[in-house]
């Protein structure tokens, strides 16, 4: 048993637990505190990001032909890294090269290993908040925890999740089967859990981190080799998170390289050179359906697991708390400025309005409602900021800027005066209009759509989940018969529904070792973070038996 196993033994058993229970349960506090972190750590984080900011960021013995690095903060910080890097073919041979010696390291070596470094990098977490700030956008305290805490637990949940796997039957026998009159047959057997082989992830530029840790360390903890392709817009979480990998590999005494970065720049990238190259078992996929679509029909072989494009939505049929309803609706739609895979984009409402506890409330008066509580809560230019962040992708502008012509606007979109920004977007849709609403438009754009009644817009809701795809559904109602009706039609399209949301938890949400992130049952997505499938796949077993000696 591995020193880093017999260490971190403990840490694993609670979160294979917690993942049997689905309970809350997180080892990796998420509050930026010095009094989880240490009192300097605000101050050590700091540091070390600005002694990043301008230079090489070095990866030792880490394959190099050449430089590259065009990131640019959303927030106006110029950062100058360049990351080492090399071609696709350079990568691709140095990953076979390493690929021999992790498979042949046991389950809890490899296991010991990422716990180490899940470990470290949760140490570094104040580093890592800053750099997935200024690579993605978001405001510090919300990079601090997807970049740093909730993206560790989600990788934690990967291990935990690969090792239930990987022993949920024995891995060595003594098989008897009786021959009536004549000697038992008697065989040893053993079971050897192989890897598939490489394996890519290919990074977003939003959640960087959040998003690419359960396929990284699903595939490392069973066994296979990993390249990481981050967004060219945000390599630095990514290359941090490389880095710790490479030192806790060779701590162990195993091959850096089961883990390489292949850094790019916008215009060169070299994702289509990597999957087209065959030489991939597993591809992880997170970013557009388009592109989705590619990489599905260009993969070979390849398992390829993804996470795309969708409609998220939000039914109207009634509330007992109306302003709660609306302050809830009104955070959804501003976090992040909707560049979650998980921010409503449709709300649905009986074009008749609803009935709440402030009595009957028109279709306009709902809407109105949630414009009028997205307006309180981003009053405050410093709280719109670090409520919304800043928009990671200059397209995301000029999408919400030809949105503003697809509807009645309810509310106009507008700067928060800090950073390249954007506030949500509202916009009004008869019943019988369809446009833009009809397809992801990704970022702080929303519609209220009126529908006939209470049950249409549940039917329109779950209807576009089942054809175009959701990660999320929210639903608002005061009938339990209509609860039901919407639980079985959010069943069938495949999403997550959460009903009757107010106070500080929100469907943007999801929770590491309880929420199954994205179902892989409609189009958003093929797999499931991180259920049996997203990590039985990754290796096979290998049987060898022989007769026992008597």
């Amino acid at each position: 048993m591995s020193e880093f196993f017999k260490c971190h033994h403990a840490l694993l058993n609670d979160a294979v637990s917690a993942l049997k229970s689905r309970e809350f349960w997180t080892p990796f506090p998420e509050v930026p505190s010095g009094r989880f972190y240490g009192e300097t750590a605000r101050e050590d984080g700091v540091v070390a990001f600005d002694r990043l900011i301008g230079h090489r960021f070095l990866l030792n013995d880490h394959p190099e032909t050449h430089r590259v690095g065009m990131e640019e903060s959303p927030w106006g910080l110029p950062l100058k890294i360049s990351y080492p890097t090399a071609e696709a073919d350079v990568l691709i041979a140095a990953s076979k090269a390493a690929a021999g010696d992790w498979a042949e390291a046991s389950p809890e070596v490899r296991v010991g290993v990422l716990l180490e470094a899940l470990v470290r990098l949760n140490a570094m977490s104040f580093l890592m908040g800053h750099a997935v700030m200024h690579t993605t956008g978001q405001a510090f305290p919300m990079a601090f925890q997807a970049g740093g805490p909730h993206s560790q637990d989600r990788g934690l949940e990967a291990v935990a999740a690969a090792w239930m796997e990987m022993n949920v039957t024995a891995r060595e026998a003594t098989w008897e089967k009786p021959q009536g009159k004549q000697p038992s047959i008697v065989l040893e057997k053993q079971w050897k859990l192989m890897p598939r082989g490489l394996a890519l992830t290919i990074g977003c530029n939003t959640f960087p981190n959040w998003n690419g840790y359960p396929g990284i360390f699903a595939s490392l903890a069973t066994g296979n080799t990993v390249i990481v392709k981050p967004h060219p817009a945000a390599i630095l979480p990514l290359a941090l998170t490389v880095k710790v990998l490479r030192e806790v590999l060779v701590a162990a005494e195993l091959p850096a390289d089961v883990v390489l970065l292949a850094a790019d720049e916008p215009g060169q990238e070299m994702t289509r050179d990597l999957v087209e190259s065959g030489a991939f078992a597993l591809v992880d996929y997170t970013g557009s359906s388009q592109f989705g679509a590619w990489v599905r029909a260009h993969a070979g072989g390849a398992q390829v697991f993804t996470e795309e494009t969708g409609v998220n939505s939000i039914t109207i049929t009634g509330t007992s708390n109306f302003k709660g309803m609306s302050d809830n609706i009104a955070f959804s739609l501003s976090l992040y400025s909707g560049q979650m895979c998980t921010s409503p984009q449709n709300i649905y409402i009986p074009s008749a309005g609803i009935e709440t506890d402030e009595g009957h409330k028109s279709f306009d008066a709902v809407a109105e409602g949630i414009a009028s509580a997205i307006d309180a809560l981003l009053s405050d230019a410093d709280r719109a900021s670090g409520v919304c962040g800043t928009i990671a992708n200059p397209a995301t502008l000029k999408r919400v800027a030809t949105a503003r012509g697809g509807g009645r606007i309810v509310r106009d979109s507008r700067e928060t005066g800090i950073g390249r920004s954007a506030t949500p977007l509202l916009l009004a849709l008869d019943a019988g209009e369809g446009g833009a609403e009809q397809e992801e438009c990704f970022g702080p754009v929303s519609f209220f759509i009126a529908c006939t009644d209470a049950r249409d817009a549940i039917a329109r809701a779950s209807g576009i989940a089942r054809e175009k795809g959701a990660i999320t559904a929210a639903l608002y109602a005061t009938d339990p018969d209509l609860i039901e009706v919407a639980v079985e039609a959010f069943s069938r399209a495949g999403v997550n529904l959460s009903v009757n949301l107010v106070g500080n938890i929100f469907v943007n949400q999801s929770a590491a070792f309880s929420d199954f992130h994205v179902t892989g049952a409609n189009p958003s997505g093929n797999a499931c973070l991180t259920d049996t499938a997203f990590v039985a796949s990754r290796f096979r077993r290998v049987m060898i038996r022989w007769p026992k000696v008597a």
